[in-house]
């Protein structure tokens, strides 16, 4: 892997903490391309390539997480939890949750989570990260293997 692919990878880390610090805010494909010192289409591009999801794919997937630890707490609603990590509309925002979790975020809320409680919260978030496929590798994973010495 080339000196400038490593630096675009650099600036497309910059983009990805971003959306993990700042994923209750309203961020949107320009912001995040700044961010990453490119233009829209390249950053959203290069972004899917070196990590296998979309800039949009990889905030929303943040928020649910996000979303999912409130909603285990059990002392917020739905819409609560929604606008607590920066969605702005209901219906979408449970859509996503239901396609990434597989339930919908009331039945997700009603679940009894105390089994999860005795979880380590560094396992916890591991375990609610949704899994890509074994075949889908990322240019990060691949960089990561080269710059080993």
């Amino acid at each position: 892997m080339s000196g400038a692919d490593l630096e675009e990878l650099r600036h497309l880390r910059r983009a990805r903490d971003l959306m993990d610090r700042e994923y209750a805010s309203p961020l949107d494909v320009p912001t995040l391309a700044r961010a990453a010192y490119m233009s829209t289409a390249h950053f959203s591009r290069r972004f899917r390539d070196a990590y296998g999801e979309t800039p949009y794919g990889h905030l929303m997937t943040r928020r649910i997480e996000r979303a999912k630890a409130l909603l285990r707490r059990g002392d917020m609603s739905v819409t609560e939890a929604c606008f607590a990590v920066g969605c702005t509309s209901l219906g979408s925002f449970s859509s996503r949750f239901t396609e990434i979790v597989g339930e919908t975020p009331s039945a997700y809320r009603s679940r009894d989570h105390h089994d999860s409680r005795v979880v380590p919260s560094c396992s916890a978030m591991l375990l609610g990260r949704p899994r890509r496929s074994p075949a889908q590798t990322s240019r990060i994973e691949e960089a990561s293997v080269v710059a080993q010495p």
